[in-house]
């Protein structure tokens, strides 16, 4: 058997607790009842919520119900909220050490996983350098970065330092949204398209970007953002990718309750339309176990994934966007690559 990777884990929020039990093995039951005092909860993990979404078999605990990928130890790991690494440790068999400092997370070790739930990438370069100049190969959490240069900043050190690097959301990936590409020879003339959204924030808003990547490529060129009583919508426009639509995508990000944070996709065409309802944590571990697939190759091979340069047009389109809020204009995004 292949030896496991050894993997520092940097922040224990519910990106890192979604990811981990997909990687490594880890204790079912304990991820279903975290030890220690409940009334000190900083992440939804932390209550036991995640396990429902790998754990559908109600009868039997610890029967996985999504695809376990493997492959990696996780030996260390830190979280600003002490309480919440001590819980994960114990998610975790007690076999990581918990770091005092995220830097310390890339000592001895094969990879390092920067996990960000909630957060806007602000502080993604702090947290990733130190793994880049020791080149230790690193994932970095969607989105990449609050900024295009301080995405440059981390491939340039990359470069310098061999190592190979990575970023994505889980909807570039998404195998339901492939099977709904497969379908749009059915429309013809591909019009038009629409996505429900996750809001305007980036840590929400490069997940349509990225589910429009997967759709229809990259190459979006335009962002307009309308801002209404009770609904915001980004308008995204391609300028040469003949695949995109023609009358742009439109991603609506007020949509109140949805299930199980479930995403939609609507798109017109010259003959049909087709629909889809993506059932959002029911199904999103298995993009997230297509995103571990792609690190293993990139581990495997010391090579970057080519997707990489999609998070980077996608933290320019978020970029455009919020120019374009305090514009009221439609902006290009080639000002911010």
């Amino acid at each position: 058997m292949a030896r496991k990777i050894r993997t520092g884990l940097i922040r224990c929020d519910t990106h890192g607790l979604w990811y981990g039990p997909l990687m490594a093995d880890h204790d079912p039951l304990i991820f279903q009842r975290p030890p220690g005092e409940r009334e000190k909860v900083t992440y939804s993990w932390q209550t036991g919520g995640i396990h429902m979404f790998f754990y559908a078999n109600y009868g039997s605990p610890k029967q996985m119900t999504v695809p376990f990928v493997g492959g990696f130890e996780i030996v260390k790991l830190w979280d600003v909220d002490r309480h919440a690494a001590e819980q994960a440790k114990a998610v975790f068999f007690d076999v990581p050490e918990i770091c005092d400092t995220p830097d310390q997370c890339s000592d001895d070790v094969d990879f390092v996983f920067i996990g960000d739930c909630n957060f806007n990438g602000e502080d993604h370069l702090e947290l990733a350098m130190p793994s880049l100049e020791k080149g230790v190969p690193t994932f970095v959490d969607k989105p990449f970065s609050d900024t295009v240069a301080g995405c440059r900043k981390m491939i340039d050190t990359a470069k310098k330092k061999n190592t190979p690097l990575f970023s994505a959301s889980i909807l570039r990936f998404e195998p339901d949204f492939v099977k709904f590409r497969t379908r749009l020879p059915e429309i013809d003339d591909v019009n038009f398209a629409t996505f429900s959204g996750y809001g305007l924030d980036p840590a929400g808003l490069v997940h349509t970007i990225s589910a429009t990547q997967l759709m229809f490529g990259c190459g979006i060129s335009t962002v307009q953002v309308c801002e209404m009583p009770k609904q915001t919508t980004v308008w995204l426009d391609y300028d040469k990718n003949p695949r995109a639509p023609k009358q742009g995508v439109l991603i609506h990000t007020t949509m109140g309750t949805r299930p199980f944070t479930g995403l939609a996709a609507s798109v017109f065409g010259s003959r049909t339309d087709i629909h889809t309802l993506v059932l959002g944590d029911r199904q999103y571990p298995h993009g997230t176990a297509e995103i571990l697939r792609v690190i293993h190759r990139m581990l495997e091979t010391g090579q970057t994934p080519a997707e990489l340069n999609d998070m980077v047009e996608a933290i320019a389109v978020i970029q455009a966007a919020k120019k374009s809020q305090q514009t009221g204009q439609a902006e290009r995004i080639e000002q911010f690559l």
